[in-house]
């Protein structure tokens, strides 16, 4: 149990590692030139294993290469001491290397330099070590001599024939052979044992030999040594006869006794064992018995890991490779004939050398930077971890004030130029150590770029295209790209700025073009460079080639037309069936086609229209074929049109191999048009019984081909032949051939790894498609470990597509790879891709968010910005909520949707604009950073008010003409007055056709929504622009033209009716002068019949003229009069288009009941107080026929005082009557 003291550090420690926050390390990129001024510590990059063993018969190399800058200088240690290597003639360092080479051609003895070597590499930056490298050197003992006596048992008892090999280094390999040099044989009954011994369950007669002999074989020196052979006498009841041998009776009919099974090894009924983690599990269970027992394995607990463990010897040797924790318990091993059965437990412990858990990893920081070096690792005992300084105990060290050591972490705070130095990690138990060199580089370095300059890049419009910008610098430099020096830092949108400095054009079009700028900035400068882009169209074949049939000895052309970017220069080739075509004297090419006279049989093929300019290339194909010049004597059939081939016959298989078969047909009539392709399909039954399926096609003339196929899949084949007509019914199947099993030949794709839940990774792929199996039992081996944590793999073998990995820390990068397995074999390995883990709730928010510069539509806003570590997770963006919490104007209700707007930027303290905001409202904002699949916490929230501004247009703005002389204009107030509203504008000026008049300007108050204009003319148009005010200025216009009205166009008031504006005649010149003329005649015609009249005379010509007077105003009675010969109640004239209507309906409602179109009031009647039309009482109506009053026989008119008929009483009409024209005359006369 810990102390009181010890709670309380541990307390301090993790509140000092919650707290921590550090900068991301530097990646010094592999460049040339930053390398060549970059001062570095040394790292060792290469060294001898720990346990050397070298061949006495060489010189010894002990290998130790490190590289630094300055160049490091090497040192030794033997044994924990300084090694003087110039005092020792035989020994030498390699230049510019710290490589040991001992020789031994002046003697010496290679056993004197056994030993524990450690190589030092230094220079003025710190101190780097390698390994501490055992050397020894091998030995090759020879076997002790001794005098073997003759090994006698009896018939059916076990035995045990020693081997004991001396010990060599490393330990020899043994195995038993006869004098002969022919190897033991061993079966379930004889067997060598791990130790060497040559083990017999039940010896038989026919085991009587006089040379076993146990040989050792050492690795290093490639020696056989051979022990004195064993001589083995069987005692037998009865004489052995080797022809009496038969396997199922061994004993030749002799009776021997049978022995329930005994264990030979290990001895005992349980024994124990212990392995490393990853090392080899052997376990050997060896047993007496006759008849001879068989041996089972189990696992106390559990099943035995079938993937990991088998079963050699004849099943006496149960081995399990990479052993890890799991593996450790209880395994029992049982040995079983008819007899009984015997059991053994060996119980297996698995220990752990150290191993990584997390690697210590160079360490670039730049002055003033905090970071940290971080060694965890684990083993059975767990290792105890020690930390060096340039190879002395950090302990020693003078103290540092910018370090601190907290167990497996050293945390580094404000560091500056001068502390760079080499950290050792020594992680160590009593199974064996790791050591790990970490250099820690202050780097101070202005930014500076890596690439060429001024590039220019030419790229295809619509493509995809990215801007690289590599760059360096210590502190990192904050990069941005500029588009022609102009405006903010391209990122979003079309555009999307990679963490290397690569800029993506997502979508590049002809504005894109121009020069971009990267731009690095630190504090200890800025370096920038330029690309030049320039946006060209694609290269496009617009008339490609199309396929030909033509008859031998004619013409055949095809065309190729391309369109390119004027800018480059475009070529354009032929190829004939993938080989470049020759142009001669006979074929014939110019810009967009190629041209072959006199076709002949070698002209038939394949060919290719190929545009190709700098950066991009189209091309196009289409098959010419050759037809038959057709006979001067045409038969019936050579008249007959061509037609599809028949289908193929006498499929044939031979040639039969692994991943292919050779498939033979004999083509069917082709019905007078050549075959030009045959096409070879196939059908499998395992995975898509029945479906056919296009496996590959074959030029026209051929008809035995090679199949390339897939393995361990049962094929059959059908042919399709095709010529210009078209396609064969298909051919009738070929047999089944099924091709041999094989490992896997493809990578699964798609290969990705993300986090489902904060604490896993999902790592998922696509299967293999069904005719890339290869074999039966797919399945998936999956490997993964911590990116550059140096760890071992993990893997897992799966059947389905995705594998979860679970206890993950949150958004860690992964290495991932993938292989496909079945029965047969294993597949390739994909390449390393990186995944991640889950990503989790971002832990800090956005501090001290505020906003300023706001006017009325946009506002500047400013935030301190998270550490990235605490996204936990890929970073997004910060996102800002804002939402518009009420109108300044009174009264206006407003929708408070929450919108957002994203800002991706990883300065200290940034800021952006945020634009597209409502005039003179209220405002609230609050500022989230989001990762992939989380938001952290909101920032404190923040009130603003935008400044009042010019509003919108209008709601709506409608022109009405209510009558022919007047435009009624009416609108309604705007719905986002972005402010007080003072009042509106009205602009507006007469047009005729592209010539306008002169404006002319009304204001009106806020609360005036209409006004009404009178036209000048009836045929005046205006065209009206309307605006409201707030103090700022005029906002929006909204601008309307008033109606045109033609000779007859519809036109609609505010009740919606419509009417015909029609030309009235009566204002027409012409027609006034015909009246005039007409009406003179008439009057005169009058004057005189009313002064014979008076005088007493008759004279029948007086009716005529009236009835002619009569018959003109009649016919006259449906045009529309002047307006002039209107007034309104009030005196003053005005159209009756709109006034009239009601009264015309009324009117027309009361007359419907009459047929006498007599009884229908004049237009232009004088109209009554209460609007009824009246006829005058006193037109010549009345005097005519059919009228009351009638002229006598002599002509005189009687009827003058006659009471007429009570029209008025019908009509409901009791207004005062108007004086007829003709009864003014009348009474002049």
């Amino acid at each position: 149990m810990l102390g009181q003291g010890g709670q309380t550090a541990l307390a301090l420690v993790s509140l000092l590692l919650l707290l921590w926050r550090e900068a991301a390390p530097i990646e010094v990129p592999q460049d040339p030139k930053i390398l060549k001024d970059l001062k570095q510590p040394p790292t060792i990059i290469k060294q001898s294993v720990k346990d050397y063993i070298v061949d006495p018969r060489d010189n010894i190399i002990i290998e130790c290469e490190a590289k630094g800058n300055p160049v490091p200088t090497f040192s030794w240690r033997r044994n924990g001491k300084f090694f003087n290597i110039g005092k020792d003639p035989r020994v030498t360092m390699r230049k510019r290397s710290g490589t040991l080479e001992i020789g031994f051609r002046s003697g010496g003895r290679p056993e004197d330099y056994e030993g524990e070597y450690q190589c030092f590499a230094s220079n003025d930056f710190g101190v780097a070590l390698s390994n501490k490298i055992l050397l020894r050197v091998s030995k090759a003992p020879l076997w002790p001599k001794e005098v073997l006596e003759p090994v006698v048992v009896p018939e059916g008892s076990s035995l045990i024939l020693p081997c004991n090999p001396p010990p060599g280094l490393p330990p020899p390999f043994t195995f038993w052979m006869n004098s002969a040099m022919i190897p033991i044989p061993q079966d379930k009954r004889v067997s060598m044992g791990l130790n060497g011994d040559l083990y017999f369950s039940n010896v038989l007669a026919k085991d009587a030999h006089t040379d076993y002999s146990c040989n050792a074989r050492f690795l290093f020196t490639h020696t056989i040594q051979q022990k004195n052979p064993f001589t083995l006498r069987v005692q037998t009841n009865e004489p052995y006869n080797e022809t009496s041998y038969n396997a199922t009776d061994p004993y030749g009919g002799r009776k021997v006794v049978e022995t329930t099974p005994t264990f030979l090894s290990p001895l005992g009924t349980e024994s124990s064992k212990m392995v490393l983690r990853d090392e080899q599990l052997l376990l050997e269970c060896i047993a007496a018995g006759l008849p001879t027992p068989t041996i089972k394995w189990f696992k106390k607990g559990g099943d035995l890991p079938a993937q990991k463990v088998k079963f050699e010897k004849f099943n006496k040797t149960l081995k399990i490779i990479n052993v890890s924790e799991e593996d450790a318990g209880e395994y029992v091993c049982m040995a079983v004939n008819q007899l009984g059965s015997t059991r053994h437990s060996i119980f297996v412990q698995v220990k752990a050398a150290p191993y990584w858990l997390d690697k210590p990893s160079n360490l670039v920081l730049a002055p003033d930077e905090n970071g940290r070096l971080v060694c965890r690792a684990n083993g059975n005992p767990k290792p105890n971890i020690q930390w060096l300084i340039n190879g002395q105990p950090i302990d020693s060290a003078p103290p540092n004030q910018g370090r601190q050591v907290l167990g497996d972490t050293i945390i580094f705070r404000s560091v500056q130029m001068g502390s760079s130095a080499v950290y050792q990690c020594n992680a160590s138990n009593q199974h064996g150590y790791l050591l790990a060199n970490a250099l820690v580089s202050v780097l101070d370095m202005p930014p500076r770029m890596l690439g060429p300059k001024n590039q220019l890049i030419r790229v295809i419009e619509n493509n995809r295209t990215f801007l690289d910008c590599p760059f360096f610098g210590s502190p990192l430099p904050i990069l941005r790209w500029f588009k022609n020096g102009q405006g903010s830092g391209l990122d979003g949108g079309q555009y999307r700025v990679y963490v290397n400095g690569t800029l993506e054009i997502k979508r590049a079009r002809a504005e894109d073009e121009g020069t971009y700028t990267c731009v690095a900035n630190s504090i200890l400068g800025k370096a920038e460079n330029q690309v030049r882009v320039e946006v060209k169209e694609a290269t496009r074949i617009v008339r490609a080639p199309e396929h030909q049939s033509v008859i031998r000895g004619t013409t055949a052309r095809f065309d190729c037309k391309v369109t390119f970017d004027p800018s480059l220069s475009v070529t354009v080739t032929w190829m004939k069936d993938d080989k470049p075509l020759q142009m001669g004297w006979r074929l014939k090419k110019d810009e967009e086609s190629l041209t072959i006279p006199n076709v002949n049989e070698g002209d038939e093929g394949m060919y290719t229209c190929t545009a190709k300019s700098d950066i991009d290339e189209d091309s196009s194909s289409a098959r010419l074929t050759v037809l038959e010049e057709a006979s001067l004597n045409p038969s019936v059939s050579s008249a007959l049109p061509p037609d599809r081939p028949d289908p193929p016959m006498d499929l044939d298989l031979s040639d039969p191999a692994a991943r292919s078969v050779r498939l033979t047909w004999i083509p069917g009539n082709d019905h007078r048009s050549t075959v030009t392709q045959f096409l070879v399909q196939f059908e499998e039954d395992h995975w898509d019984p029945g479906r056919w399926q296009n496996l590959s096609s074959y030029p026209g003339d051929l008809n035995s081909v090679i199949l390339q196929l897939s393995p361990f899949v049962n094929y059959q084949f059908r042919v399709i032949a095709i010529n210009s007509v078209g396609q064969s019914e298909p051919s009738r199947p070929s047999p089944r051939y099924k091709t041999s099993g094989a490992a896997p030949d493809s990578i699964p794709r798609g290969l990705r790894g993300w986090g489902s839940k904060k604490d896993n990774m999902e790592i998922t792929w696509e299967p293999l498609l069904d005719l890339e199996r290869n074999g039966p039992n797919l399945h998936y081996s999956v490997w993964w470990r911590r990116k550059d944590s140096g760890e071992e793999w993990s893997n897992v073998t799966t059947v389905e597509s995705k594998y979860v990995v679970e206890s993950t820390e949150t958004y860690v990068p992964y290495e991932i790879k993938i292989q496909s397995r079945n029965d047969f074999g294993s597949g390739p390995e994909s390449n390393v891709v990186i995944g991640y883990s889950g990503e989790d709730k971002p832990t800090d928010a956005p501090t001290e968010l505020r906003v300023s510069k706001v006017d009325s539509t946009k506002g500047n806003v400013h935030w301190k910005s998270v550490d990235m570590n605490s996204v936990l997770g890929e970073f997004k963006e910060y996102r800002l909520y804002y939402w518009r919490e009420a109108s300044l104007v009174p009264g206006l209700v407003v929708s408070k949707e929450k919108k957002t707007k994203g800002f991706y930027t990883t300065a200290e303290e940034p800021s952006g604009i945020l634009s597209d905001l409502v005039p003179f409202s209220q405002y609230k904002m609050f500022m989230v950073v989001a990762n992939s699949r989380f938001e952290s916490p909101p920032s404190n929230t923040v009130e603003f008010t935008t400044k009042e501004g010019v509003p919108d247009a209008p709601k709506f703005f409608r022109i009405n003409r209510k009558s022919f002389d007047t435009i009624h204009l009416q609108w309604d107030k705007p719905l986002e007055p972005n402010g007080i509203l003072i009042g509106y504008q009205l602009r507006y000026q007469t047009v005729n056709g592209s010539r306008a008049g002169r404006p002319q300007l009304e204001t009106f108050y806020p609360n005036v929504t209409e006004f009404t204009i009178r036209l000048p003319d009836r045929s005046t148009r205006y065209r009206f622009y309307l605006s409201a005010l707030t103090q700022v200025g005029s906002g929006e216009v909204f601008a309307e033209e008033s109606p045109h009205f033609a000779n007859e166009e519809n036109f609609t008031d505010t009740t919606g009716l419509a009417y015909i504006d029609q030309v009235d005649i009566a204002t027409q010149g012409w027609f006034i002068g015909l009246m005039c003329a007409i009406a003179l005649i008439i009057l005169i015609l009058l004057i005189v019949c009313f002064i014979k009249r008076s005088r007493g005379g008759k004279y029948p010509g007086c009716s005529c003229v009236t009835g002619l007077a009569k018959y003109l105003v009649r016919d006259k009675k449906d045009l529309p009069l002047d307006p002039v010969d209107q007034k309104d109640q009030d005196g003053s004239f005005d159209y009756q288009n709109g006034s009239s209507v009601p009264d015309r309906n009324e009117n027309e409602n009361e007359n419907e009941n009459s047929s006498d179109e007599d009884n229908k009031p004049l237009q232009g009647s004088q109209t009554s107080l209460d609007g009824n039309v009246k006829e005058s009482d006193d037109s010549l109506v009345d005097y005519g026929e059919g009228g009351d009053g009638q002229f006598n026989e002599d002509g005189s008119f009687i009827g003058q005082y006659t009471v007429k008929k009570d029209k008025d009483e019908t009509e409901g009409n009791e207004s005062s009557e108007a004086t007829s024209p003709v009864n003014a005359i009348y009474s002049l006369a």
